[in-house]
This record gives C-alpha cells, sequence and structure tokens, in this order.
C-alpha cells in the first residue's frame, strides 16, 4: 500500500515561497504607506508657502528686499519657512522665493514656491 501526500522536503519548499511572496508584500505595504505619508507633508508644506505668498501680497506695502523666515501649523503639522524677496530687472516688481521644510529637517524643502509681488507704497 502506497501512501500520498507531500514529503516533508515539498512541504519546507512550499512555506519558503510562501513566506517570501509575504515578506514582498508587506514591503509593498509600507512603501505605499510612506509615500501616502510623504505627498501628506508635500501637500501641507505647499499650502503653508502659498499661505505665505497671500500674505505678502495682501500686506500694505511690499516686503522690502531680504530675507524672512517663521513658523506655521498647517491640520495639526508644523513647518518652519524661509521667505527671500529680492528685486528684479523691472522696478515695479519683486521676486519671493519661499521654502518650506518640516522642523526636524529644516535643510530638507518639502515645497519651494515663486511668486512676483507689485510695488506698492503705502497707502
Amino acid at each position: 500500500m502506497k501512501r500520498r501526500g507531500f514529503t516533508l522536503i515539498e512541504i519546507l519548499v512550499a512555506l519558503a515561497i510562501v513566506a517570501v511572496a509575504l515578506a514582498a508584500g508587506m514591503r509593498a505595504l509600507t512603501q505605499a504607506a510612506d509615500g501616502a505619508t510623504a505627498l501628506k507633508a508635500r501637500t501641507l508644506a505647499l499650502w503653508v508657502a502659498q499661505n505665505v505668498l497671500a500674505r505678502a501680497e495682501m500686506a500694505p506695502t511690499t516686503p522690502a528686499p531680504g530675507a524672512t523666515s517663521g513658523e506655521e501649523t498647517q491640520a495639526a503639522a508644523r513647518f518652519v519657512w524661509r521667505a527671500r524677496v529680492a528685486p528684479t530687472p523691472n522696478p515695479g516688481f519683486r521676486r519671493i522665493d519661499i521654502v518650506v521644510a518640516a522642523p526636524d529637517a529644516p535643510g530638507y524643502a518639502l515645497a519651494e514656491l515663486t511668486g512676483y509681488l507689485g510695488v506698492r507704497n503705502a497707502r
């Protein structure tokens, strides 16, 4: 009488294949979650940059050339920003470059935004 079934070697090989497949699936899932987190941080940082630009546009006087910085919270996440205002060849406009980063990594820009401001005097 011959018994039918799998040998121990066949079972071990099948388990090894399943383990490798599950590990690859977990890695892909982790990378997708990390990508979503990074995308959220970049989106919020861009909103911070747009807010800084909007405040500069709405100011009663055009910001003077030079650098400024600050902190802002967007959706319960903290960010630091740096803005540099520079003259342009046209004296009626100034260029503003805004860089937003996380407070724990201020050298790594999550978002960068450039805008142009019309020069105006206090009213």
